[in-house]
């Protein structure tokens, strides 16, 4: 191709104009005036229902915890990645577990095989979490773990972790991602049927209000449901639908809202269309606080209060011409910021191909910096809070994120849409349209579908290699501690763990806290429980 055609291409691609439509759909006006903002200015920050934050103070106060999500190959290698986050500011740890740990299966199962630290580090007994952790101070570091068909599981270990090193499990803090639901809809690491799956759920989240009361037992995510292919609307109603199930189900089983409430937590990903992704934040607080108050009949303003973290990246970054992923990054970590998230990962510019190397990993946390100290954005609270188009969008967003709430709500309810496999089919639909908009140019990614460049490479851009012999590491490890573990104490644990998970009155935490103490591996507790409930069976819905 001559330079000269290739400049004619490009300039065919050049933007003529700007569309007025959002990614979900809503067409914005070309100003937007008072009058069309009829309910005036909102309230103060830190004021029901919070549309313009949590924190009267925002982040002059205290700036959200930054955390980046790491973990691969072995225990050793994960513990100095964190190591070296810390080091370079990083405020809090977000950890990844590989495959075989987020589905039950241990590192000598022929399914875990070859996928044993693939995509986080192999965390299949209490030996492996101490290795993880070592010379990190637990009572003071924030832990978030990405896990959710064994968190329980991994949780009772961290608890167990905490105890064995003397600490008081009451100091934890972090968060365990903990959201089944939306693993049926959009993931697909589910273990258990979906009842049995949300007692189990709850049961962890009752647990921790009493052991670890500082401790987010559960971070409800619509980020996964964003990356199958939800726009901004449906990610945040499909989120709120789930978080309704989740509160009935701890209703059910004897929670008190005005507790709980205060410690659920919300996971969501970040775009690029800045403006709609702080009125979905905005219209999200709204939404919520209104519906504890309303129909939980929640007081504690704590218990209404709509807390969330987010990522910023995921599948709004491309491979081709990966740096442009570094730009994106850095919008929507602004967008999260304007929004008030209370704690941000950045996805690394080369996430969209590979586990991120050291540098690609510092330079996302290195963004978060940048925005924090030198932006200016974290100022004031809610700055664009009383702009006319802010809060006609967040008006919006919340008229159209209560329609989806509604369509789940009339299907019979989050848990009911997700057996049936309704819900999954919805997302399928979006996805496959939204993929539809890519290939024809419609949603425009620089790099992707403009832009492009013919015999792309990814220049030099450092390739990320995981040790072929981390796997042979995790097994020998795994075999070792089987040899010289109580297999009586084992034994003796899990059958109590398998009477209690047969009685639904139990709270099978404490169990699983015994098994973890014991020795006893997550595909041990994971067989035992699998034999009293048995195993999802995808629905096929066409």
């Amino acid at each position: 191709m001559t330079a000269l055609k290739q400049k004619q291409d490009l300039d065919a691609e050049a933007p003529r104009g700007i569309s007025p439509v959002t990614p979900s759909g809503v067409e914005a006006p070309r100003v937007v005036t008072a009058d069309m903002v009829p309910h005036g200015a909102p309230e103060l920050p830190g004021d029901y229902p919070f549309t313009r934050g949590i924190f009267p103070d925002g982040f002059r106060g205290r700036a959200w915890t930054m955390r980046q999500y790491s973990g691969f190959g072995t225990a050793e290698e994960s513990n100095a990645r964190y190591q070296f986050l810390l080091r370079e500011g990083q405020t809090g740890l977000s950890v990844a577990l590989d495959l075989p740990t987020q589905c039950g299966y241990d590192p000598s199962d022929p399914m875990a095989r070859s996928e044993i630290g693939k995509v986080g580090v192999s965390l299949s007994n209490l030996s492996e979490m101490e290795i993880l952790f070592d010379g990190i101070d637990l009572a003071k570091i924030s832990t978030s773990f990405t896990i959710n068909g064994t968190a329980a599981l991994i949780y009772a270990m961290y608890v167990a972790c905490a105890e064995r090193r003397g600490i008081d499990p009451a100091l934890l803090t972090g968060t365990i991602q903990n959201d089944i639901l939306k693993e049926y809809v959009a993931r697909g690491t589910w273990i258990f049927p979906v009842r049995p799956s949300m007692r189990l759920t709850a049961d962890s989240i009752l647990y921790a209000n009493r052991t670890t009361p500082r401790f987010n037992p559960i971070s409800i995510a619509g980020a996964h449901m964003r990356d199958a292919g939800c726009n901004a609307v449906e990610e945040m109603a499909y989120t709120l639908a789930n978080g309704l199930a989740y509160v009935d189900e701890l209703l059910r089983r004897g929670g008190n809202a005005e507790k709980f409430a205060k410690r659920l937590s919300f996971f969501f990903y970040v775009h690029m269309d800045l403006f709609e992704e702080v009125a979905k934040f905005r219209a999200g607080r709204r939404i919520w606080a209104e519906i504890m108050k309303t129909r939980y009949g929640v007081t504690d303003p704590k218990a209404q209060m709509f807390r969330f973290g987010v990522v910023c990246g995921g599948s709004s970054l491309v491979a081709p011409q990966p740096q442009n992923n570094i730009v994106r990054v850095a919008i929507e970590t602004v967008a999260a910021v304007l929004s008030g998230a209370q704690s941000i990962f950045t996805c690394a510019y080369d996430e969209a191909f590979q586990i991120p190397t050291e540098t690609s990993a510092e330079i996302a946390l290195r963004t978060q910096q940048i925005v924090a100290l030198e932006s200016g954005v974290a100022r004031s609270v809610d700055a664009l809070g009383g702009s006319h188009y802010v809060e006609w969008l967040t008006d919006e967003m919340e008229k159209r994120i209560r329609e989806r709430m509604d369509e789940v709500e009339a299907y019979g309810g989050a848990v009911k849409a997700i057996e049936d496999g309704w819900l999954q089919m919805r997302v399928a639909q979006r996805a496959h349209e939204r993929k539809r908009q890519i290939d024809s140019g419609a949603f425009p990614v620089v790099g992707l579908n403009v832009f492009r460049k013919e015999d792309e490479d990814r220049g030099a851009v450092e390739v990320f290699r995981i040790d072929p012999k981390a796997s042979r590491r995790v097994v020998e490890k795994y075999e070792a501690v089987m040899d010289r573990r109580d297999n009586a104490a084992v034994s003796r644990a899990l059958d109590r763990l398998g009477a209690a998970a047969a009685d639904d009155g139990e709270n099978i935490m404490p169990y699983l806290v015994e098994c973890c103490h014991a020795y006893a591996t997550v595909g041990e507790m994971v067989a035992r429980l699998k034999a009293c409930w048995g195993e999802f069976q995808e629905p096929i819905r066409l």
